[in-house]
């Protein structure tokens, strides 16, 4: 479900996609936004006891604005079974006399959507104009594609630009990833690396554009559900949790909001049953056992307006250990 504005509840709301009617409803009053709405994506369907294999595709891709074709043309493969004389034949031939322009930009895609698929971003979709939309991908290929239009990415690393593309399209689709989640999918690429190379591609946009980048802004309670989850925490907890670092912000805590993130969950397990070590949060938040540490020590003077009164006593916070 994504969000568009409702005429009759004069808001934006969540809508639900009808495929078989190809409507778009809103969630809330039931009324039809669009109609017959037509879906440009691929048809997943299986004919496997047809074509004798598993391959649900049986019509091809949507198209791409991105690539010159449209991302329509078609491509000679290899039939299964057929010796490597095959590029010797006159299809084959004939294959490679076609040098394909969008080479490097498909492979650059192909690389941002397994990258994405393996940071579980494939799963939110978006709709524009009645087409199904995968954000993030689109949104970093788009950004990947006006660096690679000034041609002066060459020589650099292209791991690191893919990855630093990932990264600002996150911030800009509201859903921000941390450099070390963008870095463990990176092809190798190191957080320095991407570091810089994010900082280019700003540059690069901001030169095009003429005026600065929107970046979003990034809140603690935007890594908290991921955060909590990668510790098996339960849902009271994660309420806690999510209510603690909203009231976070209302003190001027100069710390980064990861680290105030990782901080509150470490505060709110060591008030629950289920105590948990320092060094499992840090492994869970990717935030460093003696940053999580320095975080403590600033929100401990406001523990007791940060903690939701329902989820701890004042005895329980008084049993906190002082930094």
């Amino acid at each position: 479900m994504a969000d568009v504005y409702c005429s009759d509840c004069k808001r934006a709301t969540e809508v639900v996609f009808d495929h078989s009617a190809g409507d778009t409803v809103c969630s809330e009053c039931g009324l039809v936004l669009e109609s017959h709405s037509i879906d440009e994506t691929s048809e997943w369907r299986t004919f496997a006891n047809e074509s004798g294999d598993n391959d649900p595709v049986r019509v091809g891709g949507p198209s791409n604005p991105l690539l010159t074709d449209g991302g329509l043309s078609t491509v000679i493969s290899k039939p299964n079974g057929v010796t490597s004389d095959f590029l010797s034949s006159s299809l084959g031939r004939w294959q490679n006399r076609g040098a394909n322009p969008d080479r490097s930009l498909i492979l650059a895609f192909k690389t941002i959507a397994t990258m994405s698929d393996r940071l579980g971003l494939v799963a939110t979709i978006k709709c524009f104009g009645g087409v199904l939309c995968f954000v993030f991908q689109d949104r970093a290929n788009e950004i990947y594609k006006k660096v690679e239009d000034q041609k002066s990415s060459r020589g650099r690393n292209q791991d690191a630009i893919l990855a630093a593309c990932l990264y600002i399209a996150c911030r800009q689709e509201d859903k921000p990833r941390t450099v070390k989640e963008i870095c463990s999918v990176a092809n190798g690429a190191t957080k320095k690396e991407i570091g810089r190379a994010k900082e280019y591609i700003v540059k690069q946009l901001e030169l095009e554009m003429g005026q600065s980048v929107d970046m979003g802004t990034i809140h603690a309670g935007d890594f908290m559900r991921r955060f909590c989850s990668n510790l098996g925490m339960n849902n009271q907890a994660v309420k806690a949790a999510q209510e603690a670092v909203q009231k976070s912000e209302e003190f001027d805590i100069r710390r980064s909001p990861i680290s105030i993130a990782a901080a509150v969950i470490y505060i709110v397990t060591q008030l629950s049953d289920d105590k948990k070590p320092l060094r499992d949060v840090s492994i869970a938040t990717g935030v460093a056992e003696g940053t999580i540490r320095n975080s403590y020590k600033d929100l401990y003077p406001h523990i007791s307006k940060i903690i939701p009164s329902w989820y701890a006593k004042e005895e329980d916070l008084k049993n906190l250990s002082s930094p």
